[in-house]
Protein backbone atom coordinates (compact mmCIF):
# COMPACT_ATOMS: atom_id res chain seq x y z
CA UNK A 1 0.00 0.00 0.00
CA UNK A 2 2.90 2.32 0.78
CA UNK A 3 4.89 1.40 -2.32
CA UNK A 4 4.03 4.45 -4.50
CA UNK A 5 4.74 6.86 -1.66
CA UNK A 6 8.07 5.18 -0.87
CA UNK A 7 8.96 5.16 -4.56
CA UNK A 8 8.32 8.90 -4.82
CA UNK A 9 10.40 9.54 -1.69
CA UNK A 10 13.24 7.52 -3.10
CA UNK A 11 13.73 5.77 0.22
CA UNK A 12 13.58 2.22 1.39
CA UNK A 13 10.42 0.37 2.26
CA UNK A 14 11.27 0.70 5.96
CA UNK A 15 10.48 4.42 5.94
CA UNK A 16 7.01 5.06 7.24
CA UNK A 17 4.95 7.47 5.09
CA UNK A 18 2.91 8.42 8.17
CA UNK A 19 6.10 9.63 9.84
CA UNK A 20 6.98 11.61 6.73
CA UNK A 21 3.55 13.23 6.70
CA UNK A 22 3.74 14.12 10.39
CA UNK A 23 7.17 15.66 9.87
CA UNK A 24 5.82 17.70 6.97
CA UNK A 25 2.88 18.79 9.13
CA UNK A 26 5.24 20.02 11.86
CA UNK A 27 7.25 21.94 9.27
CA UNK A 28 4.15 23.55 7.76
CA UNK A 29 2.90 24.54 11.24
CA UNK A 30 6.25 26.17 11.97
CA UNK A 31 6.07 28.19 8.76
CA UNK A 32 2.48 29.16 9.57
CA UNK A 33 3.45 30.41 13.05
CA UNK A 34 6.28 32.46 11.55
CA UNK A 35 4.07 34.10 8.92
CA UNK A 36 1.15 34.76 11.28
CA UNK A 37 3.28 36.40 13.96
CA UNK A 38 5.16 38.44 11.35
CA UNK A 39 1.85 39.72 10.00
CA UNK A 40 0.75 40.57 13.55
CA UNK A 41 3.95 42.58 14.03
CA UNK A 42 3.49 44.40 10.71
CA UNK A 43 -0.12 45.25 11.56
CA UNK A 44 0.89 46.62 14.95
CA UNK A 45 3.56 48.75 13.31
CA UNK A 46 1.02 50.07 10.80
CA UNK A 47 -1.42 50.96 13.57
CA UNK A 48 1.28 52.71 15.59
CA UNK A 49 2.28 54.77 12.55
CA UNK A 50 -1.31 55.89 11.95
CA UNK A 51 -2.55 56.71 15.45
CA UNK A 52 -4.01 60.00 14.25
CA UNK A 53 -6.31 58.50 11.69
CA UNK A 54 -10.02 59.34 11.84
CA UNK A 55 -12.92 57.10 12.72
CA UNK A 56 -13.94 56.94 9.05
CA UNK A 57 -10.53 55.53 8.08
CA UNK A 58 -10.71 52.93 10.85
CA UNK A 59 -14.18 51.83 9.77
CA UNK A 60 -13.03 51.60 6.17
CA UNK A 61 -10.15 49.35 7.25
CA UNK A 62 -12.49 47.14 9.21
CA UNK A 63 -14.92 47.05 6.30
CA UNK A 64 -12.14 45.87 3.99
CA UNK A 65 -12.04 42.60 5.98
CA UNK A 66 -15.55 41.58 5.02
CA UNK A 67 -16.82 37.99 5.43
CA UNK A 68 -16.26 37.35 1.71
CA UNK A 69 -12.65 38.50 1.87
CA UNK A 70 -12.12 36.54 5.08
CA UNK A 71 -13.57 33.41 3.43
CA UNK A 72 -11.27 33.75 0.43
CA UNK A 73 -8.33 34.34 2.77
CA UNK A 74 -9.10 31.19 4.78
CA UNK A 75 -9.44 29.14 1.59
CA UNK A 76 -6.08 30.36 0.26
CA UNK A 77 -4.38 29.85 3.63
CA UNK A 78 -5.70 26.30 3.90
CA UNK A 79 -4.58 25.48 0.35
CA UNK A 80 -1.12 26.89 1.01
CA UNK A 81 -0.82 25.06 4.33
CA UNK A 82 -1.73 21.60 3.04
CA UNK A 83 0.28 22.03 -0.15
CA UNK A 84 3.31 22.93 1.94
CA UNK A 85 2.67 19.93 4.21
CA UNK A 86 2.66 17.55 1.24
CA UNK A 87 5.76 19.10 -0.33
CA UNK A 88 7.72 18.98 2.92
CA UNK A 89 6.64 15.35 3.35
CA UNK A 90 8.04 14.47 -0.06
CA UNK A 91 11.44 16.15 0.31
CA UNK A 92 13.93 13.64 1.71
CA UNK A 93 16.29 14.23 4.60
CA UNK A 94 19.33 14.37 2.29
CA UNK A 95 18.09 17.36 0.30
CA UNK A 96 16.51 18.97 3.37
CA UNK A 97 19.86 18.87 5.12
CA UNK A 98 21.58 20.49 2.16
CA UNK A 99 18.91 23.22 2.06
CA UNK A 100 19.42 23.93 5.77
CA UNK A 101 23.19 24.17 5.42
CA UNK A 102 22.84 26.35 2.31
CA UNK A 103 20.49 28.77 4.05
CA UNK A 104 22.75 28.90 7.11
CA UNK A 105 25.61 29.85 4.81
CA UNK A 106 23.47 32.55 3.19
CA UNK A 107 22.47 33.87 6.61
CA UNK A 108 26.11 34.15 7.65
CA UNK A 109 26.84 35.89 4.36
CA UNK A 110 24.00 38.37 4.92
CA UNK A 111 25.15 38.99 8.48
CA UNK A 112 28.70 39.64 7.24
CA UNK A 113 27.42 42.02 4.57
CA UNK A 114 25.31 43.85 7.14
CA UNK A 115 28.37 44.24 9.34
CA UNK A 116 30.30 45.80 6.49
CA UNK A 117 27.38 47.83 5.14
CA UNK A 118 25.69 50.27 7.50
CA UNK A 119 22.36 49.95 5.71
CA UNK A 120 22.12 46.24 6.54
CA UNK A 121 20.21 45.43 3.37
CA UNK A 122 19.15 41.80 3.23
CA UNK A 123 18.76 41.11 6.94
CA UNK A 124 15.14 42.30 6.97
CA UNK A 125 14.29 39.85 4.20
CA UNK A 126 15.80 36.76 5.81
CA UNK A 127 12.66 35.88 7.74
CA UNK A 128 10.66 35.98 4.51
CA UNK A 129 13.22 33.95 2.57
CA UNK A 130 13.64 31.29 5.27
CA UNK A 131 10.06 29.96 5.18
CA UNK A 132 10.62 26.77 3.19
CA UNK A 133 14.12 26.39 4.64
CA UNK A 134 12.59 26.58 8.12
CA UNK A 135 10.17 23.80 7.19
CA UNK A 136 13.09 21.67 5.97
CA UNK A 137 14.94 22.62 9.15
CA UNK A 138 12.16 21.13 11.31
CA UNK A 139 11.69 18.01 9.18
CA UNK A 140 15.37 17.07 9.01
CA UNK A 141 15.80 17.69 12.75
CA UNK A 142 12.84 15.44 13.56
CA UNK A 143 14.14 12.79 11.15
CA UNK A 144 17.56 12.89 12.81
CA UNK A 145 16.15 12.69 16.35
CA UNK A 146 13.80 9.79 15.57
CA UNK A 147 16.21 7.57 13.67
CA UNK A 148 15.86 4.08 15.09
CA UNK A 149 13.29 5.14 17.70
CA UNK A 150 10.85 2.28 18.47
CA UNK A 151 7.83 4.56 18.87
CA UNK A 152 8.67 7.36 16.46
CA UNK A 153 5.12 7.64 15.13
CA UNK A 154 3.73 8.39 18.59
CA UNK A 155 6.40 10.99 19.27
CA UNK A 156 5.84 12.64 15.90
CA UNK A 157 2.09 12.63 16.48
CA UNK A 158 2.56 14.48 19.77
CA UNK A 159 4.92 16.95 18.09
CA UNK A 160 2.40 17.49 15.28
CA UNK A 161 -0.43 18.03 17.78
CA UNK A 162 1.61 20.62 19.67
CA UNK A 163 2.60 22.33 16.43
CA UNK A 164 -1.02 22.37 15.27
CA UNK A 165 -2.07 23.99 18.56
CA UNK A 166 0.61 26.69 18.23
CA UNK A 167 -0.37 27.38 14.61
CA UNK A 168 -4.04 27.64 15.60
CA UNK A 169 -3.23 30.07 18.41
CA UNK A 170 -1.13 32.25 16.10
CA UNK A 171 -3.85 32.26 13.43
CA UNK A 172 -6.49 33.14 16.01
CA UNK A 173 -4.30 35.97 17.30
CA UNK A 174 -3.84 37.32 13.77
CA UNK A 175 -7.59 37.25 13.10
CA UNK A 176 -8.33 38.96 16.42
CA UNK A 177 -5.73 41.68 15.81
CA UNK A 178 -6.85 42.45 12.27
CA UNK A 179 -10.51 42.73 13.28
CA UNK A 180 -10.41 44.33 16.70
CA UNK A 181 -7.00 45.77 17.59
CA UNK A 182 -7.67 49.35 16.32
CA UNK A 183 -10.74 49.52 18.58
CA UNK A 184 -9.42 47.61 21.59
CA UNK A 185 -6.11 49.47 21.69
CA UNK A 186 -8.02 52.71 22.30
CA UNK A 187 -10.68 51.34 24.65
CA UNK A 188 -8.12 49.38 26.73
CA UNK A 189 -10.46 46.56 27.80
CA UNK A 190 -9.04 43.57 25.89
CA UNK A 191 -6.25 41.60 27.55
CA UNK A 192 -4.71 40.41 24.28
CA UNK A 193 -4.62 43.86 22.72
CA UNK A 194 -3.29 45.50 25.88
CA UNK A 195 -0.45 42.94 25.99
CA UNK A 196 0.32 43.54 22.31
CA UNK A 197 0.22 47.29 22.88
CA UNK A 198 2.82 46.95 25.61
CA UNK A 199 5.12 44.30 24.15
CA UNK A 200 4.14 43.91 20.48
CA UNK A 201 7.33 45.61 19.31
CA UNK A 202 9.36 42.62 20.60
CA UNK A 203 7.62 40.02 18.41
CA UNK A 204 10.06 40.30 15.51
CA UNK A 205 13.13 40.02 17.75
CA UNK A 206 11.64 36.95 19.48
CA UNK A 207 10.95 35.35 16.10
CA UNK A 208 14.51 35.98 15.00
CA UNK A 209 15.91 34.34 18.14
CA UNK A 210 13.59 31.33 17.72
CA UNK A 211 14.57 30.91 14.06
CA UNK A 212 18.28 31.17 14.91
CA UNK A 213 17.88 28.49 17.59
CA UNK A 214 15.98 26.20 15.20
CA UNK A 215 18.65 26.54 12.50
CA UNK A 216 21.46 26.04 15.02
CA UNK A 217 19.96 22.70 16.07
CA UNK A 218 19.18 21.75 12.47
CA UNK A 219 22.74 22.54 11.37
CA UNK A 220 24.07 19.87 13.72
CA UNK A 221 21.52 17.33 12.45
CA UNK A 222 22.12 18.31 8.82
CA UNK A 223 25.89 18.02 9.16
CA UNK A 224 25.53 14.49 10.54
CA UNK A 225 23.09 13.53 7.78
CA UNK A 226 25.27 14.94 4.99
CA UNK A 227 28.32 13.17 6.41
CA UNK A 228 26.51 9.82 6.61
CA UNK A 229 25.05 10.03 3.10
CA UNK A 230 27.66 11.96 1.10
CA UNK A 231 31.01 12.33 2.90
CA UNK A 232 31.49 8.91 4.48
CA UNK A 233 32.47 7.34 1.16
CA UNK A 234 36.09 6.93 0.17
CA UNK A 235 37.65 9.95 -1.59
CA UNK A 236 34.42 11.92 -1.16
CA UNK A 237 36.25 14.97 0.20
CA UNK A 238 38.25 15.26 -3.01
CA UNK A 239 35.01 15.94 -4.88
CA UNK A 240 33.11 17.87 -2.22
CA UNK A 241 35.87 20.32 -1.31
CA UNK A 242 35.97 22.16 -4.69
CA UNK A 243 32.18 21.95 -4.98
CA UNK A 244 31.73 23.49 -1.53
CA UNK A 245 34.21 26.29 -2.30
CA UNK A 246 32.48 27.08 -5.59
CA UNK A 247 29.08 27.08 -3.93
CA UNK A 248 30.33 29.37 -1.16
CA UNK A 249 31.64 31.82 -3.74
CA UNK A 250 28.28 31.67 -5.53
CA UNK A 251 26.41 32.46 -2.30
CA UNK A 252 28.59 35.50 -1.56
CA UNK A 253 28.28 36.71 -5.16
CA UNK A 254 24.53 36.28 -4.97
CA UNK A 255 24.47 38.26 -1.71
CA UNK A 256 26.36 41.15 -3.32
CA UNK A 257 24.17 41.05 -6.42
CA UNK A 258 21.06 41.20 -4.24
CA UNK A 259 22.15 44.62 -2.97
CA UNK A 260 21.60 46.09 -6.44
CA UNK A 261 18.13 44.67 -7.10
CA UNK A 262 14.63 45.40 -5.91
CA UNK A 263 12.89 43.20 -3.34
CA UNK A 264 10.76 40.90 -5.51
CA UNK A 265 13.38 40.66 -8.23
CA UNK A 266 16.06 39.84 -5.68
CA UNK A 267 13.97 37.11 -4.05
CA UNK A 268 13.10 35.39 -7.33
CA UNK A 269 16.65 35.70 -8.60
CA UNK A 270 18.02 34.24 -5.36
CA UNK A 271 15.63 31.26 -5.40
CA UNK A 272 16.29 30.36 -9.03
CA UNK A 273 20.06 30.76 -8.73
CA UNK A 274 20.59 28.83 -5.49
CA UNK A 275 18.17 25.99 -6.30
CA UNK A 276 19.60 25.78 -9.81
CA UNK A 277 23.08 25.42 -8.30
CA UNK A 278 21.76 22.79 -5.88
CA UNK A 279 20.19 20.91 -8.80
CA UNK A 280 23.54 20.87 -10.63
CA UNK A 281 25.20 19.66 -7.43
CA UNK A 282 22.73 16.78 -7.10
CA UNK A 283 23.18 15.86 -10.75
CA UNK A 284 26.89 15.57 -9.98
CA UNK A 285 26.97 13.71 -6.66
CA UNK A 286 23.35 12.67 -5.94
CA UNK A 287 20.95 10.13 -7.35
CA UNK A 288 17.63 10.43 -9.19
CA UNK A 289 15.59 10.83 -5.99
CA UNK A 290 17.74 13.79 -4.90
CA UNK A 291 17.16 15.49 -8.24
CA UNK A 292 13.41 14.91 -7.86
CA UNK A 293 13.45 16.37 -4.36
CA UNK A 294 15.28 19.49 -5.55
CA UNK A 295 12.59 19.98 -8.18
CA UNK A 296 9.99 19.67 -5.42
CA UNK A 297 11.77 22.42 -3.48
CA UNK A 298 11.09 24.79 -6.40
CA UNK A 299 7.38 24.24 -5.82
CA UNK A 300 7.83 24.60 -2.07
CA UNK A 301 9.60 27.94 -2.41
CA UNK A 302 6.86 29.16 -4.75
CA UNK A 303 4.13 28.08 -2.30
CA UNK A 304 5.89 30.03 0.47
CA UNK A 305 7.00 33.18 -1.37
CA UNK A 306 4.14 33.97 -3.75
CA UNK A 307 1.53 34.48 -0.97
CA UNK A 308 4.07 36.53 1.04
CA UNK A 309 4.04 39.68 -1.06
CA UNK A 310 2.50 41.64 1.82
CA UNK A 311 5.37 40.62 4.10
CA UNK A 312 7.86 41.59 1.43
CA UNK A 313 6.32 45.02 0.93
CA UNK A 314 6.26 45.63 4.69
CA UNK A 315 9.91 44.62 5.04
CA UNK A 316 10.94 46.89 2.16
CA UNK A 317 8.92 49.77 3.58
CA UNK A 318 10.50 49.37 7.01
CA UNK A 319 13.92 49.17 5.40
CA UNK A 320 13.34 52.40 3.47
CA UNK A 321 12.12 54.18 6.60
CA UNK A 322 15.16 52.99 8.56
CA UNK A 323 17.52 54.17 5.82
CA UNK A 324 15.73 57.54 5.70
CA UNK A 325 16.02 57.99 9.46
CA UNK A 326 19.72 57.13 9.37
CA UNK A 327 20.24 59.60 6.53
CA UNK A 328 18.43 62.34 8.41
CA UNK A 329 20.42 61.67 11.56
CA UNK A 330 23.72 61.72 9.68
CA UNK A 331 22.86 64.80 7.62
CA UNK A 332 21.25 66.73 10.48
CA UNK A 333 24.46 68.04 12.12
CA UNK A 334 25.93 68.95 8.73
CA UNK A 335 22.78 70.88 7.80
CA UNK A 336 22.80 72.78 11.10
CA UNK A 337 26.51 73.59 10.72
CA UNK A 338 25.94 74.86 7.19
CA UNK A 339 23.06 77.05 8.39
CA UNK A 340 25.20 78.53 11.18
CA UNK A 341 28.02 79.28 8.72
CA UNK A 342 25.64 81.07 6.37
CA UNK A 343 24.23 83.11 9.25
CA UNK A 344 27.68 84.15 10.43
CA UNK A 345 28.68 85.17 6.92
CA UNK A 346 25.60 87.34 6.54
CA UNK A 347 26.24 89.10 9.86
Amino acid sequence: MFFPFSWILGTSFHSNPIDCFLQGLVGACGVSVLCNLTRVYNFLQTCSDSETETETEIESKQGSSSPGNALRGKWRSALQFWSLTILLSLVGSRVSSLIVLEFSLRAVSAWTSAGLDASGRGLDLLLIQCQFSLGCCLTCTLDFLHQGAPHSSISLFLAAALSWALASVSHSLLSHVVRLYPLHSRERYCGKCISLLASGHTILASLQRAVILAFALATVASTATVYDHFLSQKDALKLWTPLTLCYTMLVFYNQEDQQRQTGTEALLHTVVLRLGALLVLMLTVGDWSDVLHVLITFLGEAVCLLPSQDLLKAALKEEEETSLRKYEQSSGPKTRELTMNISSDES
